[in-house]
Parts: structure tokens; sequence; C-alpha cells
């Protein structure tokens, strides 16, 4: 990716070197998973070989439990060369989102965007959807209009998921933008609000719909980034194709558990994530995105 001449975003909350919590959130707060689920699932997904994130879900909040705060400390640590030079590509990924999407969405839905904040943290933090951990994968709370980060996920995706690359890595960050962009319209409420109505199969395909519209929304930041900076280098939409396909729930439950469940998917099949990343990639358009009127995934 060129991003040189790309300034940063001074919407990013760096926490690294802060204790972090974990448990359920704020008093009050809303969302999350409880601790105990978050130990097990952790603990399987290490011993499988694969991310967490995958069992517990992604960890997008959109559903859950509130509960107690269990702090944690950690004690402050220097950044590196390697990792300031990755926050700096973090923060200026989150420029360029922030650049299309106040241009684009009242364009093309005649609603102002409002830009969220990135908080990146080292191991655990909070938010008010719950407690955030490493092992959950980067995540977008609703309720406090935040994308969580920490930037270990990169080396994650490069060694256990072999979905490496900085446009690999712009992707995942332009997916839970894409939440947002989603939030912002007005989808995240309402699916909240349908699933508590439905059953646990029918609540689950419709987070496949919220996921595969980020997905959708991710190629759609990338095609009028592209447009503006001419941002993309050879290879780079292959880097993001493979990631996205890499985080399939078909791919991940085949390789840990040796068979898939398509009632348990939450993400979308590894062909879904790909396809629908690339129609966001070729037509640029939020419309082309509307997962939830769409009749085939």
């Amino acid at each position: 990716m060129r991003l040189d001449d790309i300034e940063e975003s001074s919407n990013v909350e760096d926490r690294r070197g802060q204790g972090g919590g974990f448990g359920g959130g704020f008093p009050g707060g809303r969302g999350g998973l409880g601790i105990g689920t978050i130990a097990v699932l952790t603990l399987v997904g290490w011993a499988l070989g694969i991310n967490p994130a995958i069992l517990i879900g992604g960890a997008e909040m959109i559903q859950g439990r509130g509960g107690q705060v269990v702090s944690q400390s950690a004690p402050p640590r220097a950044s590196s060369p390697q990792e300031e030079q990755l926050r700096q590509f973090v923060a200026r990924v989150l420029k360029t989102n922030e650049d299309v999407w106040e241009r684009i969405l009242p364009e093309q839905r005649r609603v102002q965007y409002r830009n969220p904040r990135l908080v990146l943290f080292r191991g655990a933090t909070r938010s008010q959807c719950g407690g955030a951990q490493s092992a959950m994968g980067p995540f977008y709370c609703p309720l406090d209009e935040r994308v969580y980060l920490d930037m270990s996920f990169f080396e994650e995706m490069r060694t256990k998921m072999r979905a490496g690359g900085d446009f690999a890595y712009a992707y995942v960050i332009a997916h839970e933008v894409g939440h947002h962009v989603e939030n912002v319209l007005g989808i995240l409420p309402k699916v909240q609000a349908m699933q508590q109505r439905l059953s646990r199969r029918e609540a689950n395909a419709l987070s496949v719909r919220v996921e595969l519209m980020a997905d959708c929304l991710a190629g759609v930041w990338a095609h009028h980034a592209q447009q503006r900076w001419r941002i993309l280098e050879q290879g780079d939409i292959e880097e993001a194709l493979t990631a996205a396909a890499a985080i399939g729930d078909d791919k991940l439950q085949k390789q840990a558990q040796g068979y898939v469940v398509p009632d348990s998917f939450t993400h979308g099949t590894s062909e879904q994530r790909a396809r629908w990343l690339t129609q966001g990639l070729r037509t640029g358009s939020i419309q082309a995105c509307d997962t939830f009127n769409s009749r085939a995934l």
C-alpha cells in the first residue's frame, strides 16, 4: 500500500501503556461475553492452532450480557520502532476511512458521517460493550462508537492464518469501520432488537448479513481510496481476499473440528466473505452492499 502522503488520524486513542481490564464492561453496560466463556474458548482456540476470535464469534459485541468488571494490571512497555511504524500505518488507514466516508455517505445515502475512535491496547482494556482482550480480535462497540485493536492481531494473521500483508491489515480496520457505518445508518440497533426476538439459528443468520455487509463496505472504502490516492500496489487485492477467505466460518470450523455447522455461522463462508469484499471493491456503492435484501448471500 502507498500511504506515505496520507496524514494520520487524530481519532486514535492509544491505551497501550495503561493497565487493562476485562470482564463484562462498565456497570450498567450491555454486550460482551462472560469471562469464563472467553477463557474456555481462548484455550480451545490456542490448542487447535486457530485464532480464538473465531470461536468467540468475532467479538463484534452486537449481542451479549454485561457483568462485573475485573481489573488486570499491565506494566507500561515502550513501543518498538516496528510497533511505532505499525501505529502510524493504522492511523493513516483510519484517516483514509474518515475522508472516504465523510464524502460518500452524504452523497450516496444523504446521511451525515461521524468519525469513530480507534483504541489501541495491549492485552486487555475496557469498552462499553464489555471487556476487550487480545484473544478476541479486533471489534467495534456501537455503544461507545469505538474500534478496539491490539496490533498483535496482525502478527496472528500472518503466522496463524497465513493472511499477512499491509492491505490485509487495512481490510481488517476497514471492516470494523464498516460496522460503524452500519451503526450510523441505524442498521446495528435494528439487528440487535430483532435478534432478541429470534432463535439462536435465526440470530446467527442475521449476524452473517451484518458481517458480509461490513466486508462489502470495506471494499467500498478501498474502491474510493484507490480512486483518490492510488493506494494499491501489485498483490494488495489478493492479500485482502486471502484474509477474507481465511476467516470464513466454514474454513475455520473445518480446521477446528473437522466438520462445519452452517446454523452456527456468524460471519459467512470463505467464498461469501471474499465475494462481498469484491462486490464493494468493484462497485464502490453502499447500495450494492445491501445483504439484508439479497436473496443469495
